[in-house]
This record gives structure tokens, sequence and C-alpha cells, in this order.
């Protein structure tokens, strides 16, 4: 459902000069729905989990099946076999099976949790974009410019920073991956999870916005 009033992200150059409030695409004017975004969130931390853990049980282990002393007469617990899981060296009860059950998320839904995820970041000021983000041609010049905009952003010089590139923009991703707390993706490969819980977003200003 979309709201009354258009979305605007704070728009600043490199030099972390504030310029006019760009309205975001009508797609991004939507009410809140938590309930999507959580089912996001989980799906994408079920899949970062690959369910191989595998243990053995009593009856798998490499040990002898003898039973350790006779039942009665030795004043002490009645005991079978030392492959029980009681005993160091036996098996797991209980453990892990190495079945992986994965959680998926449809496409649609996928797609709707995205959007979601940037009006989030943007309606709760927690995104901004920048004017030729991409345009940087060494390390010294992204880490500048990061370090300039957190100072005008009023950020801490150690909070954690994303910077989402556009496609053709995304060969100067290099340029930022050595910058200390700070991450860079493309944007058509971004997810809501990662929207949403990898820190302050900086976006490309012509990802997906067009000026009023």
């Amino acid at each position: 459902m979309k709201t009354n009033n258009p979305l605007r992200g704070k728009l600043y150059t490199q030099k972390a000069v504030q310029g006019k409030d760009v309205v975001l695409p009508g797609e991004f004017d939507l009410k809140e729905n938590k309930s999507l975004m959580s089912q996001a969130v989980r799906v994408y931390e079920d899949r970062s989990h690959t369910g191989e853990a595998l243990v053995k049980t009593r009856g798998e282990v490499v040990r002898t099946k003898k039973k350790w002393y006779k039942q009665k007469g030795t004043g002490g617990a009645r005991h079978a076999a030392r492959s029980a899981p009681i005993f160091v060296g036996g098996g797991v009860a209980h453990g892990p099976k190495g079945i992986s059950k994965t959680l998926h998320l449809p496409k649609k839904m996928k797609s709707a949790a995205l959007v979601q995820a940037i009006s989030y970041i943007f309606s709760n000021e927690k995104a901004v974009l920048v004017t030729d983000l991409g345009n940087v041609s060494k390390t010294s010049q992204a880490a500048k410019m990061v370090g300039q905009l957190k100072n005008k952003l009023e950020l801490k010089s150690t909070s954690k920073v994303l910077v989402v590139l556009g496609k053709d923009s995304y060969e100067n991703s290099r340029f930022f991956k050595n910058i200390e707390n700070v991450e860079v993706i493309c944007f058509d490969v971004v997810s809501a999870y990662k929207l949403l819980f990898s820190g302050f977003v900086l976006m490309e200003e012509g990802v997906f916005t067009k000026k009023s």
C-alpha cells in the first residue's frame, strides 16, 4: 500500500556537500511491512548455515561393542559397551544428522522484501545517496570520501558502512575493499538482509533514483 507522501533520499557529493533531496521512484512509497522483512532475514540467515554437521551415534563409532565389565558384583553402575554416549570416545546422542533443511523465499517475495528494505533505510535516515560514488580512481580517494561523509553524517569513525554501486561502476569496487569497516556490493545482487544489517548505507545516486 502506497503512502501519501513521496519517499525522498538525502543527496551528498563526494566532498560531503549536501544537495537537493531526491525523490525515489514510486515503488518505494510503501507502508512498512515488518513481517515480510523479518521473513527475508530469517531465510537469509538460514541459508548462511549449510547444515552439513554430522556426528556418529553409538552404533557407528569404531569401538569394541564388548560389555565393559560384568553386570553384577562390582559395586559400580551397570554398563554395556564403552561406545555409549556417556563415555569419552563414545557416540553422540541426538546430534546433527547432516540433513540440510534450507528455507526458500519466492522470487516475488524476495523482490518485495528488497523494496521494503530500501524504503525502510531511507525513511529512517539509515542511508543517503552520493553523486558519482563509483567514480573513484584510488583507495586513498575512496577512504577520504567515506571519512568526509561519516563526519558530515555524524557517524563514528568505527561505524560500519555499506557502499552500494551500480553495475556500470562496480569495476571500481576494488578501491573500497581495503578500507576498514567498509563493505562494497553491487546493487544488482544486494539483499534486504545486507541493507538492514551492514551498517549505514552509501548508495550511488544513479542506481534507481530520478531527480524531482
